[in-house]
């Protein structure tokens, strides 16, 4: 049976028809899985002591995670939960309206699917929709008009949004002994800023199919707020999956491509995939702060001396994206950019 927003809606029974069956080999062993999460937690306001200069606990703190995790929870981030909760209800909203023909001239709405070397396309449980936003400029007309809400409560959260990527970027680009604006600087003026929103309903058979296959970012970093209480999200960590579960106000930050080969492979750009599960449906939605095409990214000149040579050569991101169209996951699209040793 196939999924449509009608059926997620009226919480019609899904059933596991053979095009989102993955082969043996690609299917999750959810026995694989590391059985408490450690990732790390960090609170915004341990700046106490920051006076801006220097690696202080809260840079440091951030700067392990990038090496260790490329991965992390924030708290008291400063974007109200009120906001955040209003966010969850209209883009759950838009996944029950019975508009999405008129929707679809500004939302893309989408399903996933993943090719597998000798079989077709297998489709992956979700449900996913995306636009763009903007932090300082108008996009409400990008929007859809339904719920009458929308425009007006995504303008506010992308707002917040955009405050926080401005701090993270900078608390980042401290950790790597970079001035403040280092990061946002190199990754452009121009970013190409996109949401994304993933609907997960509950899954008859979680064991042999999957919601997201397991996958690199390809742009710079993101963040991304889970509903409460269902979990679905996992990070590779010594050679196991280690679930993200959701914390009570926080947002996760995942750091993607961009950042490993600008940080010259010191900050991690995380493994992660999407599982599902048999009782509750999961939604989460990302935020994506990425280069234009025309960016040119490669390893920051200040970390590169003797003993730390390049990793990685120049690019354009669009030369990026097109490795990555052409190689339809058959490798990491990074290690198409790598140097010699």
């Amino acid at each position: 049976m196939e999924m449509t927003p009608f059926q997620l809606a009226n919480n019609t029974p899904l059933s596991l028809s053979p095009n989102f069956v993955l082969p043996v080999n690609k299917r999750p062993n959810l026995l694989n899985v590391l059985p408490s999460a450690s990732i790390p937690i960090i609170d915004l306001n341990d700046n106490n002591i920051d006076d801006g200069q220097g690696p202080s606990p809260l840079v440091s703190k951030i700067s392990q995670a990038c090496e260790e995790y490329g991965l992390f929870h924030i708290i008291n981030h400063g974007v109200p939960k009120e906001l955040c909760q209003k966010t969850l209800s209209v883009v759950r909203a838009q996944y029950v309206t019975k508009d999405h023909t008129k929707q679809a001239k500004v939302l893309n709405y989408y399903q996933k699917v993943q090719k597998y070397e000798g079989i077709e396309k297998v489709k992956m449980w979700n449900e996913t929709f995306s636009h763009p936003w903007h932090h300082t400029e108008d996009f409400t007309h990008l929007l859809p008009t339904n719920p009458p809400q929308y425009r007006e409560v995504f303008a506010e959260y992308a707002r917040k949004i955009g405050e926080l990527f401005d701090r993270l970027l900078s608390l980042i680009s401290r950790g790597l002994g970079l001035e403040n604006d280092c990061l946002k600087r190199r990754i452009g003026e121009r970013p190409r800023l996109n949401c994304q929103a993933n609907y997960y309903p509950p899954c008859p058979d979680p064991e042999l199919t999957i919601g997201l296959p397991e996958h690199n970012d390809l742009g710079s970093i993101a963040v991304l707020l889970q509903v409460e209480g269902v979990t679905g999200l996992q990070v590779i960590k010594d050679g196991k999956w280690l679930p993200v579960d959701p914390v009570p106000n926080a947002f996760v930050i995942n750091l993607a491509d961009q950042i490993q080969v600008l940080s010259n492979g010191k900050f991690q750009s995380v493994r992660h995939r999407a599982v599902t599960n048999k009782l509750l449906p999961r939604l989460s939605l990302g935020m994506f702060y990425n280069p234009n095409y025309d960016t040119v990214i490669g390893p920051i000149e200040d970390l590169i001396d003797e003993e730390h040579p390049p990793k990685y050569r120049k690019y354009s991101f669009k030369e990026y994206m097109e490795v990555f169209y052409r190689q339809e996951g058959k490798r990491r699209v990074i290690e198409a950019f790598e140097l010699p040793p």
